[in-house]
């Protein structure tokens, strides 16, 4: 009941979401005590490691530090302080509050609309080519396998004011491709606008030539934003969008909320408005009830999606999640789905490396690799790309014909009189 009311509340209610979030953690509390030891033995080998010199200032971030903020503190005065993700806005403030020697600091709040008001206030000075603008943040899905509900929030999206702000700074330094980033970055709403009509806000932006988003939750992806894919010219044709696992009992099992079928719609749908759209996603091998049959279905799915890209993991239970308690599969046999679907992964992540060679491909080049005449950039797929020349590629979109390649990289050189329609997909 009280998730159910977290999801419906309006994050803006502020201390009343908090309240009611906090009685969700404590409900879910469980032993976490293995990570805790991790930790401590991190903390001791650097306590050590200092022994004779004088003791840094000892910050612990992220999920664990989130849960677990008190009881860190408490156990480890080594540590000076926990920072929860909503916080890392504040960590100039924390150092300099530790640096007059204050107590113990606890920053584990879930104040996102706080974190995008301070970050707001400060200009972005990225001059990267590529770079990265966060547009969401939180969560509320409650997979069990995930923690990120529990430590990161429920949904929040920043007004598309501030994100074309930020966006058109990252463009006067420089940017000439944005990743629109969150949580559940296709769950973005603000004011009824949702991702699609972000999309086409910042493809407005003039010296802006790329624009891509991640992580994508398959619930999400509704009718708008693949019709997105249509209009925008500037919207890259490469989705990862995490599917985690082939069988519907497995995703069911996991709160998934979407089957297969459902899934490979949104494939079909956005293939043939975009013939040439490729797919990346995530894999969990070996989550709690996983037969073989099950494993069948991912191998299946791998086969007849192809991605080109892919991140596979064998389930590892997260403390405060509801998986954390499911009786895990035999390890011995989970490795080794792990190692057969990795195989079959490679297999088409190389056959489709390999069908790119003589090909061309549209790059972006980022910088120069040091010591040599050598530019990275990436294709439209997000593939990596070196070229030697000595002319400087930075920050220019070039045409590449593909002369090689290897696992993580394509090899090519730059040329001019191409076949438009010959470019590698």
């Amino acid at each position: 009941m009280i998730k159910e009311l977290i999801i419906r509340f309006d994050y803006h209610s502020g201390k009343t979401v908090k309240k009611l979030r906090e009685l969700e953690l404590e409900k879910k509390k469980i032993n976490n005590e293995d990570e805790i030891s991790k930790l401590k033995e991190r903390i001791d080998a650097l306590q050590q490691e200092y022994e004779s010199k004088l003791k840094p200032i000892v910050l612990v971030a992220g999920c664990v530090a989130q849960a677990e903020g008190e009881i860190l503190l408490k156990k480890e005065k080594y540590i000076d302080a926990v920072i929860g993700p909503q916080s890392y806005h504040q960590i100039n403030e924390i150092i300099l509050k530790l640096e007059q020697k204050l107590r113990s600091i606890n920053f584990t709040e879930f104040d996102v609309i706080e974190k995008f008001d301070s970050l707001n206030s400060v200009k972005n000075s990225d001059n990267k080519v590529s770079s990265f603008l966060t547009i969401q943040e939180g969560c509320d899905k409650f997979c069990k396998f995930c923690v990120v509900p529990y430590t990161r929030g429920p949904e929040f999206s920043r007004s598309i004011e501030e994100i074309l702000i930020e966006a058109n700074q990252l463009v006067e330094n420089g940017a000439k491709e944005i990743t629109l980033l969150g949580q559940n970055v296709n769950a973005y709403n603000f004011e009824t606008k949702r991702l699609s009509d972000l999309i086409l806000e910042v493809s407005k932006i003039n010296n802006l030539e790329r624009i891509r988003y991640t992580t994508s939750h398959p619930r999400d992806f509704t009718e708008d934003l693949i019709e997105a894919h249509k209009n925008c010219k500037k919207l890259m044709p490469v989705i990862h969008l995490p599917v985690q696992s082939g069988s519907n009992k497995i995703l069911s099992a996991m709160n998934r909320n979407h089957t297969i079928e459902e899934y490979l719609n949104i494939l079909e749908k956005l293939k043939k408005i975009k013939p040439n759209i490729k797919f990346s996603s995530d894999f969990i091998i070996g989550y709690p009830g996983e037969t073989n049959n099950d494993f069948a279905a991912t191998m299946k799915l791998m086969n007849d999606v192809k991605f080109i890209n892919s991140y596979s993991f064998i389930f590892s239970p997260r403390p405060g999640t509801p998986a954390f308690d499911l009786n895990k599969i035999d390890q011995k046999e989970a490795k080794s789905r792990l190692t057969q679907f990795q195989k079959l992964a490679d297999e088409k992540k190389i056959n489709y490396r390999k069908n790119l060679i003589n090909k061309t491909a549209l790059v972006l080049f980022e910088n120069k690799i040091k010591d040599k005449n050598k530019y990275f950039g990436r294709d439209e797929y997000s593939n990596s790309v070196i070229v030697e020349t000595k002319e400087n590629l930075i920050g220019k979109i070039k045409v590449v014909k593909i002369l090689n390649v290897n696992h993580n990289t394509l090899l090519g050189k730059t040329i001019h009189d191409i076949n438009q329609t010959n470019y590698a997909a």
